[in-house]
């Protein structure tokens, strides 16, 4: 449970019980929502309280396993693949399409916003949470990830940019009231706030 006793809710942010819920999404019962790097499914499960029905997408099994796991009695809809390729191999249409730190920071921006545009319905929404850019680190950034000592470090890349920056690349693929801004921390000693994008189809 969360802080108000509430057993499934929605987070966009990095810290727990702060920013912004579902109301992000404007759905309604019997939308079809679709998660992009899903996880452990919990954002997907509060949806599927809603009335919505969930679809999620994860390129990792386990995670997919563990969704599973966790909300065996809400419904959802996972697929093990990468955002992309289901986005373009699906004739699904989407009342909002969202994705929390997951494949909306991990995807050439190229690729997966004409992806999204498609799948997604006229007035739909498209909305993504992840952390801000660090200043003058802009485009595609490489970070390394240690798996073990007799392992070469993973290699991930994410896309980082401003908040306008965000907005023009909306635009320019056929998004319509584009926003951008970045959530401040909650009190406390840490500071790093968090990116939230929204636009419609």
């Amino acid at each position: 449970m969360n802080a108000a006793g509430e057993t499934t809710w929605f987070n966009w942010t990095q810290y727990p019980d702060h920013g912004p819920g579902a109301e992000v999404l404007n759905i309604t019962p019997g939308a079809n929502v679709l998660d992009l790097g899903c996880g452990k499914g919990g954002n997907l499960a509060h949806l599927a309280t809603l009335g919505a029905r969930p679809v999620g997408v994860d390129i990792s099994m386990p995670q997919i396993k563990s969704a599973e796991a966790r909300w065996p009695n809400s419904k959802l809809e996972l697929h093990q693949t990468e955002a992309t390729r289901f986005l373009t191999e699906s004739e699904e249409q989407f009342d909002a399409v969202f994705s929390v730190f997951g494949a909306a920071w991990f995807t050439d921006p190229a690729l997966l916003l004409p992806a999204v545009r498609r799948r997604l319905r006229p007035g739909g929404v498209f909305a993504f949470s992840q952390r801000p850019p660090v200043e003058g680190c802009y485009g595609c950034q490489a970070s390394y990830i240690t798996k073990s000592e007799n392992e070469d470090p993973l290699v991930v890349k994410r896309w980082d940019y401003e908040p306008d920056q965000w907005k023009d690349l909306l635009w320019a693929n056929g998004f319509t009231a584009a926003s951008a801004r970045i959530l401040p921390a909650p009190p406390g000693p840490r500071k790093i706030g968090t990116l939230l994008v929204r636009a419609q189809g």
